[in-house]
């Protein structure tokens, strides 16, 4: 096979390759793929990972001729320069070996998390709602540290909320929130069966969305916002009884109405998008929200069933996913993958999640008193990363300090908790100090694989937790 090419510099040179399942030859180096990695063996070339494919062009005349006998399989393509290191000789080998040592591996990134060891209650999975990382936020707020001032932003049906209050006698103030009225009466009523026991403890509960966390605090006491609260809690998850309703319009695999409003009192419905929004911005909500690769056929989908009287149920757009999702994307399971990211993404539109969360993490911060914490959990990549983009923010504002050395901003990220003070808070792994406050988790804490395999909701849950100095 002859590829040819315009002259270029000699010692360096660009080639779009395309390997096969296969060994190949030309001149005096050799082309071998091995685990996904292919790399040369000769004095001079350097090469980075490449996929499977099945000829060679470069920048200059060069024959290649298969060596061994065989039929190959084609996969793909890479782009990569060679470099000339025939002086160093020496570092090239060094980098074969470091070539070959990922590949016993298998190239697999390791995550960047913390995966908990907390021993996994199983006892929960009998209610109704169960609620995720309940032993992790406990060990957050940790019977060890006095907490007389909680808030739940998002009540739920206060499995979280019922949890803290159990253990923590000395609580005196509980304030809860959730903005779906459904679960704020379930609240409520779970809160107020624990005062027999806890005769000291004043609840409030409302029907408010967590952004308003500070007009609810001066409602409650117009001191509370200059002495702040000890804890604060926001689960970012749907709970149970809101996935399970299918007239709520949440769940891919139940059949109902396109609502998919966190309040119902709101005006605005997953159905007014998918019938009403430019092309356009339902291709961006597709493309941002529910970061769907696929989004540009769906989007034109959706604008042709305006044409046929548009979408109006959640079976309808199931329907519309099924059919523009190709076998080839893992059948059964690539189409309800594709309906998750969708689902998502509209509710997000519909209840202008992402602008509201970065808001309200401000919001929840400055209520915290010295010491106190904030626990958030996401359940996506969009929400972690806010979450984790504004702690960092938060807690680092001064930017001289930010343009310090690399020498201080690597003890200052990395540092590993270690005082004797925090003994009993095992779950503190690494820890980046600011100068409004400290992240107590450099990466997130992620479920057990126990709770993972007993509660399958909870999989993609990820906790950050911030402390104010």
């Amino acid at each position: 096979m002859d590829c040819n090419g315009p002259n270029e510099n000699p010692q360096s040179k660009l080639l779009r390759v395309y390997i096969c399942r296969g060994r190949f030859a030309f001149g005096s180096i050799e082309l071998q793929r091995a685990m996904g990695m292919v790399w040369m063996g000769a004095k001079g070339v350097g090469m980075s990972m490449l996929f499977s494919c099945n000829s060679i062009s470069i920048s200059s005349l060069i024959k290649l001729k298969a060596v061994g006998i065989g039929t190959f399989q084609f996969h793909g393509v890479a782009v990569f320069t060679t470099t000339s290191i025939s002086n160093n000789a020496k570092k090239w080998r060094s980098k074969e070996k470091a070539l070959e040592s990922k590949a016993k591996v298998g190239l697999v990134k390791e995550k960047r998390r913390t995966r908990s060891n907390k021993e996994y209650d199983s006892s929960s999975i009998r209610q109704s709602h169960i609620p995720v990382m309940l032993g992790e936020v406990l060990d957050v707020f940790s019977s060890s540290r006095t907490i007389s001032s909680f808030v739940d932003c998002t009540l739920g049906a206060a499995g979280h909320s019922s949890a803290v209050i159990q253990a923590h006698p000395e609580l005196k103030l509980c304030i809860g929130m959730d903005v779906d009225p459904l679960a704020h009466e379930k609240a409520q009523a779970q809160i107020y069966s624990l005062l027999h026991d806890h005769p000291n403890l004043k609840p409030y509960t409302f029907v408010k969305n967590f952004k308003h966390i500070k007009s609810l605090l001066n409602e409650v006491d117009q001191n509370l916002l200059n002495s702040g609260v000890d804890a604060i809690l926001m689960d970012l998850g749907m709970s149970s009884m809101q996935v399970n309703n299918s007239q709520r319009g949440f769940s891919v695999l139940g059949n109902g109405p396109l609502d998919m409003r966190m309040d119902p009192h709101g005006s605005l419905k997953a159905e007014d998008i998918l019938n009403s929004w430019p092309d356009t911005e339902v291709g961006r909500v597709l493309r941002e929200y529910g970061e769907e690769s696929n989004w540009r056929v769906l989007q034109n989908k959706i604008v042709q069933a305006r044409l046929q009287g548009g979408l109006h149920s959640t079976g309808e757009l199931v329907d519309l996913i099924q059919n523009a999702t190709t076998r080839t994307r893992g059948g059964r399971q690539g189409w309800i993958k594709t309906a998750t990211r969708v689902f998502q993404a509209l509710r997000i539109a519909v209840n202008d999640e992402l602008k509201t969360l970065e808001n309200s993490l401000y919001a929840c911060f400055d209520c915290l008193a010295p010491g106190g914490r904030l626990a958030v959990i996401a359940f996506h990549s969009l929400e972690d990363r806010i979450v984790k983009q504004t702690f960092l923010n938060i807690i680092d504002c001064n930017r001289e300090e930010r343009d310090g050395s690399e020498e201080e901003r690597g003890r200052r990220d990395l540092e590993k908790m270690r005082n004797d003070d925090n003994v009993n808070e095992l779950w503190i792994r690494q820890i980046i100090k600011g100068r409004n406050g400290t992240i107590l988790t450099k990466r997130p804490i992620t479920p057990s694989e126990e709770e993972e395999r007993l509660n399958r909701r909870s999989r993609s849950a990820k906790l950050r937790v911030i402390q104010k100095v």
